[in-house]
């Protein structure tokens, strides 16, 4: 397969794309939290990986760890992106306000929540402690693949992917706290009278 690919051989590139394409979506959009950007960072991913396909080392496993190496580099960038087009936006003025498509996702609220809880709560890492979590929790590979990935030693994983747990848990505890005590502050109250309809009339 490797040789195949090194070679410009599309039918390793349809084998390769047909056996990581969905790894790689799964955690793209764990990492984005958005399905566009999800696909967009599948196509991105392998479209680079084509254009370098000569830099593949001929011996070697699974091309995995490269592919999910690529993807985490084309998240970076974009997110680099995001925060210049972002500083921009703010400097224009607001014209009005933006369509509420939610009807036409409420199929995927749950997920969606989901996804935005998680994103946020990673969010809060570093970015190099983010990645090791998210090639390595979300995406499976072993501490090597993820070595091999992001090109740091394993050693450098395992701290990293150790740090980012505990502060994961420790977001998770103030989180938790933090809902008891909104919790405590409202059980006191009286609650607010429902609205007279025909239904609670007699």
């Amino acid at each position: 397969m490797r040789n195949r690919f090194r070679r410009g051989d599309r039918d390793a590139l349809a084998e390769l794309y047909d056996e990581h394409a969905q790894v790689l979506y799964r955690y793209a959009l764990r990492v984005t939290g958005d399905w566009a950007e999800a696909e967009d960072v599948v196509s991105a991913t392998f479209l680079e990986a084509w254009r370098g396909r000569e830099r593949v080392h001929p011996d070697g496993d699974s091309l995995r760890p490269w592919l999910l190496g690529i993807a985490t580099n084309i998240m970076r960038r974009n997110a680099r992106a995001r925060r210049r087009r972002d500083i921009a936006l703010a400097r224009v003025p607001e014209r009005g306000t933006i369509p509420d498509f939610a009807d036409d996702l409420v199929t995927h609220l749950a997920d969606t929540e989901q996804l935005r809880a998680a994103h946020a709560a990673l969010a809060r890492l570093r970015r190099r402690d983010r990645e090791v979590f998210t090639l390595v929790v979300w995406a499976g590979l072993d501490y090597a693949a993820a070595a091999e990935a992001l090109g740091v030693p394993v050693g450098t994983v395992r701290s990293r992917l150790s740090r980012a747990r505990t502060r994961l848990r420790e977001l998770a505890d103030a989180e938790a706290r933090a809902a008891r005590s909104k919790d405590s502050h409202t059980s006191g109250r009286i609650p607010a009278p429902r609205p007279l309809t025909q239904e609670n009339h007699g």
